[in-house]
């Protein structure tokens, strides 16, 4: 215990004398969101987003459908949808029944009465049923910072465990570290643990930060977020140690953790969700370690889930870090090849 006590402790000395990358890990985020609040802090009005239970194909006789400034969200679970109208991510929700057409809207958003009108206006000729939902507002900063948050997360510990392990093999303290009595288990827990720390203290302080300045939308509980954190990150560090736990260049390691964590950062709904991509980028996606992070993260912060609704992500992620930790310690060597 007290050379894994001793090897987490040199390592977190070490990033806490690294003065760039402690400032870096905490300005760049902020960076983003304040940009983001800033650049996304008018709402778009020019589209009228409509939410259609079922397939769009089955309301071809609705008019507002089928204008060309209207936004169609097909869904298939009513309870999701709802949501969506609660929290103003839709401005009208429409249902097909037996006695005509119901729709839904949200008094206190202001698109969703235009929309209704719009709706009166057009199709006022059909069987239309009133139904009234409130519910607080989803900012675009509430929705888009857990994805920030997540992102943040993912540089942290794809490059953190994976450059660092990388320097060492190269300068050869991996090699100085085998004469020792030290195991690799040893070496990769105490690595893992120290990283482990620091990415949920900085994304920690990062949130409660913006949490401040923001204002954001919290209905969950705070212990599943961090419970997806604790999971996110030891997902994220297991892959960067089967990076880390044979490549002997630098070089060659900024190019591997680059092709992981770019399409990560395109297709794991940091910046946009893919509820309208097609089904193959949405089932590719889900391979991603960081769209479990986001999407948990995200249902906790701005849908008030509970553990149920987000275990099958919890599930993936402990699966994901399984595999690369087996993966990575089969793998795993002290010395250059």
């Amino acid at each position: 215990m007290r050379k894994f006590w001793a090897l987490f402790t040199a390592r977190n000395m070490e990033f806490y004398r690294d003065r760039a990358a402690l400032s870096w890990a905490f300005i760049f985020p902020l960076l983003i969101i304040v940009g983001c609040a800033l650049v996304f802090s008018k709402p778009d009005q020019t589209l009228i987003r409509l939410g259609l239970l079922g397939e769009a194909q089955s309301y071809n006789d609705l008019a507002i459908a089928q204008q060309n400034y209207t936004d169609i969200t097909e869904y298939s679970a009513r309870e999701r949808a709802l949501e969506q109208i609660a929290h103003h991510q839709i401005d009208l929700l429409v249902s097909r029944e037996n006695d005509g057409l119901r729709y839904w809207v949200n008094p206190e958003s202001s698109p969703g009465l235009a929309a209704q009108q719009l709706l009166r206006a057009l199709d006022g000729d059909k069987a239309l049923h009133e139904e009234q939902l409130t519910g607080q507002a989803v900012r675009y900063v509430d929705w888009v910072m857990p994805g920030v948050l997540a992102m943040n997360m993912m540089f942290a510990s794809l490059f953190g465990i994976g450059y660092v392990i990388v320097r060492y093999r190269q300068n050869g303290v991996l090699k100085r570290f085998q004469a020792t009595p030290v195991s690799a288990l040893q070496f990769i827990v105490a690595q893992v643990a120290s990283r482990l720390m620091i990415v949920v203290v900085v994304n920690g302080l990062i949130f409660v930060g913006c949490d401040y300045f923001l204002n954001l939308l919290m209905l969950g509980d705070y212990s599943l977020l961090l419970l997806i954190a604790l999971a996110g990150a030891l997902s994220l560090l297991s892959l960067g140690l089967v990076i880390a736990s044979r490549t002997a260049s630098e070089e060659l390691a900024g190019g591997l953790l680059n092709t992981l964590t770019w399409p990560m950062m395109f297709f794991s709904e940091i910046w946009f969700s893919l509820e309208n991509a097609p089904g193959w980028i949405q089932s590719m996606a889900n391979v991603m370690p960081l769209t479990h992070v986001v999407k948990a993260a995200r249902a906790v912060m701005i849908e008030g889930a509970g553990f149920a609704a987000i275990a099958h992500h919890l599930l993936a992620l402990l699966i994901t870090t399984l595999l690369c930790l087996l993966l990575a310690a089969r793998l795993f060597r002290w010395q250059r090849e």
